[in-house]
């Protein structure tokens, strides 16, 4: 298919990645926070740092389990096989993202010393293997997936970890831990501000030199991945975008302009997954080596009348997600100040 059909199976392919992309705006700077984390030193950094996603971290997750309520609601065959197929990986995830979240609450409980660091290696740890098996995810949704005729898949748990997925992985969380580390700028003030100004530089390079390996590993070995852009000139104008928004990120940190830096940042991702759905669509699951097994927005969506019952719900749904989103970053919108009710 040369070009984007407005039909349902197209809406709902949008609406899914819409909600993905929030996603990893929102949740993406708490799990670049855990990846940060460690390299605070002090006591009053580490709960600076908790107390700068205390108030918003299970809200964002909130985006995920929408995604993915929407991708069984819309496309159950690919919910099923992607779920089935990577369970392992989703499992593991699942197990980190539980970790973290017990991290964050269990870990001012008590005032040991040892309590405390056995907690912050916990949320590190739960952040960092969250952020890296999202990117091994996407880049085995990227690299194709051996699928059999009826759309399962067919390879074992270690094909999952080839070196293209292992990149995306090391790539997330570079872009998670720079994302992460300016949204502490942002709530962050006092000594420890200045020093996480001095994190940040470091941070960016590390994504830069990730994102252009990653890059260069697409255009090389997963040519796929650009075709529409080289089929369709115009649609560079997208990737454009991206790298000006990233090229914009140390800019604005540079004139201490530090809301536009995050503003760059979450623009960065939109034009990551706008280019990520642009070059799959209308693949859902790329099956590999054999593509005429893939699973498409058509071949493995709900008839059209689910389609159109379900997006009514998600008319109504997503406004009240947006609302209470908007509401708490607003309550809680200022400086992080420590306190006796702090974590």
């Amino acid at each position: 298919m040369n070009g984007l059909v407005w039909d349902l199976p197209t809406v709902w392919y949008v609406l899914i990645g819409v909600l993905f992309t929030g996603y990893a705006m929102l949740d993406g700077f708490d799990l670049g926070i855990g990846g940060i984390h460690l390299f605070a030193r002090k006591d009053e950094e580490r709960r600076l740092l908790l107390n700068a996603i205390g108030p918003v971290w299970d809200g964002n997750e909130v985006w995920l389990v929408t995604g993915g309520g929407a991708l069984f609601a819309a496309f159950p065959q690919v919910y099923a096989s992607v779920f089935s197929g990577l369970y392992l990986p989703f499992i593991l995830l699942l197990v980190a993202l539980i970790f973290r979240a017990v991290a964050i609450e269990f870990r001012s409980k008590q005032p040991m010393r040892w309590w405390r660091q056995m907690w912050d290696v916990g949320f590190a740890v739960g952040s960092v293997g969250s952020a890296f098996l999202l990117g091994v995810v996407m880049g085995n949704i990227a690299w194709g997936l051996p699928l059999n005729e009826q759309g399962h898949y067919v390879g074992g748990f270690w094909n999952l970890f080839h070196p293209y997925a292992l990149l995306l992985g090391v790539t997330t969380v570079a872009l998670f831990m720079m994302h992460g580390c300016i949204y502490a700028l942002l709530k962050i003030d006092g000594p420890f501000h200045d020093t996480l100004r001095q994190w940040v530089p470091r941070c960016i390079i590390f994504f830069i030199m990730c994102y252009a390996i990653t890059t260069m590993a697409t255009l090389l070995y997963v040519p796929h991945m650009a075709a529409r852009v080289r089929a369709h000139p115009w649609l560079f104008g997208v990737a454009l975008l991206n790298m000006l928004a990233i090229a914009n990120i140390p800019r604005e940190i540079h004139h201490g302009r530090d809301f536009r830096a995050f503003l760059s940042s979450c623009a960065a991702m939109v034009a990551l997954m706008t280019l990520f759905g642009l070059e799959m669509y209308p693949h859902l699951v790329l099956s590999r080596p054999d593509p005429a097994n893939s699973l498409t927005i058509y071949n493995s969506a709900s008839s059209l009348k689910t389609l159109g019952i379900m997006l009514v719900i998600a008319g109504l749904g997503i406004p009240v997600v947006l609302a209470y989103t908007l509401s708490i970053y607003w309550i809680f919108r200022g400086k992080v100040r420590l306190d006796r009710m702090s974590y």
